[in-house]
Formats: C-alpha cells, structure tokens, sequence
C-alpha cells in the first residue's frame, strides 16, 4: 500500500491546439479532463499498474465533487477532507511538437485546522502494511510551510517510509525531519541547494547538499536528461529515451510512482521509474501510463560518473 497527500489537488483541463499564437484565437484539436495534483498522479499511476494506493486530498466545492468522481472511476481510494472553497482548475496547453504551456490557479485558502485534520486524514490512511507515505505538489495558501515536515516526523514515527515531491519552502523545510526520499526536478533541486545544476556532476553536488541536511535519498528528474537517484551507495544516472514526447505535465509524479512501486530504492527501482516516465511523456496531456504503455527495455542505468555532461537547457 502507498499513501499519498495531496494538500492542492485540480481538476486539469488539457487542450491541444496547433500552435499557441499569443492575442490570436486558437482552435483545440481536442480536449480532454483529468484529475490532477502530484499526489493524486502518483496514486492514478500505481492504480493504472493495478497497486494499492489511496489518495488523501482536500477536496471543495462542485470541483471537489468531480475530482473525487473521476479517480473513483480511475480505482484510485480516496479520503476527501474538506475545504472551504472550490478546488482548483488547471489549464494545459499541448502542442504537436511537445511544448505544454500551463497555467495553475492557486486554490483555496486553508486553515490551520484544515491542514491538521489533512495530516490527520494521512497517517490514518496507513494501515498495516503501508510501505510508504508520499506528501506532493505545493501547498495551498494558509498552510505552513512545515506541513510536508510534520508529516515526514509522523509518518517515521509510526514507521511508515515517508517522501515529498515539493518545491521552495516547503520542500527546504521538511529535509531537517529526515524523509526518507526527496524527489525535486532540476530547477527546484538548485533552489533548494542554492547551487546551479548546469552538468550531471553539479547534481550529484546538489543532491548531496540536500543529504547533508537530512534526506536520506534524493531522485532528482532531469527531463530528457533521464534522472539522478543519490544515496547513501552512490550517485547512479539513467535514462529512457522518448521517440515521440507529447508532454511532460506528470512524468515526474510518474518517476516517484514507479520509484516507490519497485521498492524505493536502488538501480532496479530507478529503472522502473524511468519506464513509467517516459511512458507519461509519450501521451497527452496528465494521462498515467498503464503496462501496455511501457518499455523497459530501452532504459539504461549506469554510475553518475560522466560529471562534465552539460545538461540540456531549460528543462
């Protein structure tokens, strides 16, 4: 069983067009809706593989309602806590080439005592043999900063393995708590360390800045430089090659899903993530992979000791 939280789930609407001409009128080609939120991808991806999951979200208003509908539909378990306005909506949009333009509304505010009962909500949902916790995406306004560090302190103090897929302050502050994994993208691993990324050896750096600090193990996603897991055993670098990216929006809740579903750690897991990932970017929109939709066989797992790779730009 894997646990997620997500304290600012949406409803993502994802539009593909042909080119985005800025001040001109687009026509979709299509649309489509899914539910969405790092956590919530994390859960609908270990679902799709037919694995325990349950999804612990705020939830409110109309939205809410159809959130909590479309992951039923999706066999995802959910424990809704409510919140006081409407869940949020996103907005993609995907073009042909692969470029996804998103725009992400900041939901509703929570209070003090809403995030309390959202933790609550969490640890209850793990029962005997949870084997982890995963607190994603960002935090809606009203919640502290700290809300991932409390849950990684509960979490290890039930002995349930806890990580955060977060960005900024939330992301810095939770490392002191000791979460078992970390998983940021490249621009919020620089964040965080306060160091820039621009090779495969700066990563390593990095990563092993946020270890000094406390996490046990970072998985660090690298678009279509593949992923950096660091640990206690070593820095190892992977990638899986995508013949035809349609957008990366939840490759990398896919990444940590596939991470956390082969074990959470070492090579093998790191190959599994990969697979699930470039799966993601291979479809529209914030759709999770299913088996028939990946190939391992492409993914290539080696020591990160190519330390001067230049790393691509602006992923």
């Amino acid at each position: 069983m894997i646990v997620t939280m997500t304290p600012n789930p949406s409803i993502d609407h994802t539009v593909e067009i042909a080119a985005l001409r800025r001040g001109e009128v687009s026509r979709a080609r299509r649309a489509h809706v899914d539910p969405g939120g790092k956590g919530v991808n994390v859960s609908r991806a270990l679902a799709a593989h037919g694995r325990k999951t349950a999804a612990v979200l705020f939830a409110g208003g109309a939205e809410g309602r159809r959130l909590t509908e479309l992951l039923d539909a999706q066999g995802v378990a959910v424990h809704e806590v409510a919140v006081a306005g409407d869940t949020r909506t996103n907005i993609t949009l995907a073009e042909p080439d692969g470029t996804v333009t998103k725009l992400n509304l900041p939901g509703p505010g929570c209070t003090a005592a809403e995030t309390g009962a959202l933790l609550d909500a969490a640890l209850a949902a793990c029962g005997e043999g949870t084997a982890w916790l995963a607190g994603c995406g960002s935090l809606p306004p009203g919640a502290a900063t700290d809300s991932y560090a409390r849950l990684v302190a509960r979490a290890r103090a039930v002995g349930v393995r806890a990580a955060v897929d977060s960005s900024g302050p939330a992301l810095a502050r939770c490392l002191a708590a000791g979460p078992d994994l970390v998983k940021p993208n490249r621009d919020e691993l620089a964040e965080c360390a306060g160091l820039p990324v621009p090779t495969l050896g700066a990563v390593v750096e990095a990563a092993g800045a946020l270890r000094a600090r406390g996490a046990r193990a970072v998985l660090a996603s690298l678009g279509p430089d593949g992923a950096v897991l660091v640990d206690e055993h070593g820095a190892l670098h992977g990638e899986a090659p995508v013949a035809a990216a349609r957008s990366s929006v939840g490759a990398g809740d896919a990444l940590l899903a596939g991470f956390l579903a082969a074990g959470g750690e070492g090579s093998a897991a790191l190959a599994v993530a990969l697979a699930w990932a470039a799966a993601a970017t291979g479809l529209p929109g914030s759709r999770m992979p299913a088996p028939a939709d990946v190939r391992r066989i492409d993914v290539t797992i080696h020591p990160a000791v190519d330390a001067d790779r230049v790393l691509e730009e602006g992923r």
